[in-house]
């Protein structure tokens, strides 16, 4: 009998992946308030959900601390990626500090429908993970129009003053294939259900989404790199399960990589969170080398081609600078 070659061992590697750009230009931010103020730069809350983004720029003279009263008044603060509610701003204030408001552009958007339709005297159904940063911030701006609806185990529980002026958002980072479910759900209860004039989950998380859709029924095994904390990462290895992945992990760094999940696959599909630098990324795939998984092959479903200047606070001052 013929001997029977294993099969190669390869790697699907997901593109887009790593960071969009609302977290490039959050991290970016933190980066140029250090070099054009000097640290300490106080950041509130992590500013993009990444364990090694954070403790890299904690290694540059960031400080993150979770509200402004533990920022030494007349310090600059920067807002995380994930937006803030309107009080934030005020705290700031009264308290003298300089203010860089970092909140993704997209995040802001939310904001901006949320203020909209409350003026209005809709009721928002927000749907989003209860706790989230984001969610907690978009429900400041409008607290007493916006319910909170957190996927379809929520929808039979949603009270509204007028099922003929109900709306929903959503938090920018979910899986869009289960929002869709809770409007299907939602709609059910209120069929005049107004949508948001363009899509809330933002576009770095649907292709991200997308590609890892293409590849996981490939897989033997999806490894997402990313932070537990990290809602678009986590959504990922949902997403890979969901499309026929064999097994899917979440790590923050290769070290974490168990060798029994290796032992049985041949085909890995590697992708990274929203907030993930692609030097991690890196570090996986050569520790997948490492156990002969040299054949590495990019799926690339869409170019991503946006980029967002910098809060403007920050370049107004960067101009100054420069200036004399």
């Amino acid at each position: 009998m013929e001997h029977m070659s294993k099969p190669a061992k390869r790697v699907l590697l997901a593109k887009p992946r790593g960071y969009c750009a609302g977290v490039d230009r959050a991290v970016v931010t933190v980066e140029k308030a250090l070099e054009l103020y000097g640290p300490p730069v106080y950041v509130r809350k992590q500013i993009v959900h990444n364990k090694h983004v954070v403790s890299t720029l904690e290694s540059k003279g960031a400080v993150f601390v979770e509200e402004n009263e533990e920022v030494p008044p007349g310090s600059i603060v920067v807002f995380s990626a994930h937006g803030v509610a309107p009080v934030v701003h005020e705290e700031a204030r009264e308290r003298g500090l300089k203010a860089i408001d970092a909140t993704c552009p997209l995040v802001t958007k939310v904001h901006a429908e949320a203020r909209r339709f409350a003026a209005a005297d809709y009721d928002i159904l927000l749907i989003g993970h209860d706790g989230h940063e984001e969610v907690i911030g978009t429900t400041g701006e409008a607290p007493d129009h916006i319910k909170l609806v957190d996927g379809v185990a929520d929808v039979d529980s949603v009270e509204v003053r007028d099922p003929e002026k109900v709306v929903w958002l959503s938090q920018t980072t979910l899986s869009v294939d289960e929002t869709m479910d809770t409007v299907s759900a939602l709609k059910r209860r209120f069929p005049l259900l107004q949508a948001p004039p363009s899509d809330d989950i933002c576009y770095a998380t649907q292709n991200r989404q997308q590609v890892v859709k293409q590849i996981a029924e490939e897989c033997d095994l999806v490894l997402v790199v990313g932070s537990t904390n990290s809602s678009n990462s986590v959504r990922l290895v949902e997403v890979a399960l969901q499309a026929g992945a064999a097994a899917s992990h979440l790590v923050d760094y290769a070290s974490e990589i168990e060798d029994a999940w290796l032992d049985a696959a041949t085909t890995v599909g590697v992708t990274s969170g929203a907030s993930v630098p692609d030097d991690l990324v890196q570090g996986v795939l050569d520790r997948l080398a490492e156990h002969g998984f040299t054949d590495v092959t990019e799926i690339e479903s869409v170019k991503e081609k946006l980029t967002f200047s910098l809060p403007r606070e920050l370049v107004k001052d960067m101009k100054a600078a420069a200036a004399s």
